[in-house]
């Protein structure tokens, strides 16, 4: 059902023409003011009908117009019986009109057929008591003729009115789109400001923080080698000493890894073989020994411009995640590799890691790339920062799809390389 074409203040404009129809003699008819009052209370609860009658509704309005039109030009023919000669055949353009607003060229002309049938239908009963001549014939013929002008004139500007309406909303939605992206744009765009920032106070604290470290390990591993077995308390301490060391050394070197600019040395590579290396690296390191592997890769995909070294670091940190989401007890983790769809644009390929653990939290997921971001007790978050890092670099993408309680996704996707 196509919605009214037309304001609320038309209705009004039709109970204008309805009331002055009403104060036209004879004014005193109980029938023709009755009739009026029926189509003026029909016209303003039309709205009302529609929604309850449903699909059929525009047509049942139309007919039910037709009806009215009819009695009231059947009650107000003069002389009594020559509804034909009723000055108030204007009447009929109220269901011609109504056809034309909801409905399109042809079904205008049809409803106009029918409007004009119904009012023509009056011929018969005047030819048994009146004679009909050319010239009424005429008369008769030019009403109908501006029945199918009005109609066809209505419809006209109502489809051009329907187009606007449309052209406006996809425009509107055009621009709803644009500030969506620029949204993203002006969120992408802060975000890689405060990782800037941070990149530069990691660097600078990093090389600061690991002299001093390096100091502090080997003064442990000389007292280590100093104590022998003498003081077994102090050669404990300075065990903890050296192992925290190594500890607080590491983390300085992921600092370093995520606020350095990355380096890339580009070849073109099967991203297959890439990722079944860094899942063979995973399973030896004995973190995913209760899970259970699947794997979805498709055939034929196109090769990607990648830096080898950097990209194992992507995939065995997702891997790693996704095994360590699932917890001792293990579960299902699903690794599937296919070409980007062509609707989405440039050619590439996407990895999908996908784990049955617990997921990540809503209020987290459009944080999880940040730096210091995690779900881990003991981590530090700087793991999906780097992978998020070396991805951009690429010229591609990673993206997380997570429900709670339905485990996590991360898909990552590599631009194609360019076909020489």
């Amino acid at each position: 059902m196509k919605e009214r074409a037309t304001p609320r203040w038309l209705d009004v404009l039709w109970l204008i023409f309805l009331g002055g129809l009403a104060l036209i003699p004879p004014v005193g008819e109980l029938h023709k003011q009755l009739i009026l009052l029926i189509i003026g209370i029909y016209q303003l609860l039309e709205n009302q009908f529609l929604r309850l009658a449903g699909k059929p509704g525009p047509a049942l309005a139309v007919l039910i117009k037709i009806a009215l039109a009819t009695v009231l030009i059947n009650h107000t023919g003069e002389p009594a019986g020559a509804a034909i000669n009723s000055d108030y055949y204007p009447i009929y353009y109220l269901p011609v009109m109504t056809a034309a607003m909801y409905f399109g060229p042809v079904g205008t002309l049809l409803w106009t057929l029918a409007a004009s049938a119904a009012y023509l239908s009056n011929l018969y009963q005047a030819k048994q008591q009146f004679t009909i001549t050319a010239g009424s014939i005429s008369e008769l013929l030019m009403r109908v003729l501006f029945f199918f002008f009005v109609a066809m004139t209505i419809n006209r500007f109502v489809v051009q009115y329907r187009l606007q309406v449309q052209q406006y909303q996809a425009v509107s939605e055009t621009l709803s789109e644009a500030n969506r992206s620029l949204k993203l744009a002006r969120e992408e765009a802060q975000r890689a400001e405060r990782l800037a920032a941070l990149g530069q106070l990691s660097a600078g604290l990093a090389h600061e923080i690991r002299n001093p470290l390096g100091v502090i390990k080997g003064s442990a591993e000389i007292l280590t080698q100093k104590l022998g077995g003498a003081d077994p308390l102090a050669k404990e301490l300075a065990g903890y000493i050296y192992t925290e060391v190594n500890r607080v050394s590491a983390l300085v070197s992921r600092f370093l890894d995520f606020a350095r600019p990355s380096q890339l040395d580009l070849s073109a590579a099967d991203l297959t073989s890439v990722v079944e290396r860094c899942l063979k690296t995973v399973s030896s390191q004995g973190a995913c020994a209760r899970t259970k592997i699947n794997r979805d890769f498709s055939a034929g995909l196109p090769l990607v411009m990648l830096d080898q070294d950097l990209c194992d670091q992507v995939f065995t940190n997702l891997l790693m995640n996704a095994c360590e989401a699932m917890g001792e007890q293990g579960g299902d983790l699903w690794v599937r590799i296919h070409a980007v769809d062509e609707k989405d644009g440039e050619a590439g390929v996407v990895v999908e890691i996908e784990d049955s653990g617990p997921g990540v939290p809503p209020e987290l997921k459009e944080q999880i790339f940040n730096p210091f971001v995690t779900t881990k007790k003991s981590g530090v978050g700087l793991g999906l920062a780097i992978v998020s890092k070396i991805v951009d670099a690429h010229g591609g993408h990673v993206k997380l799809i997570s429900e709670a309680r339905h485990g996590a996704c991360f898909r990552v996707t590599f631009p194609a390389a360019a076909q020489g």
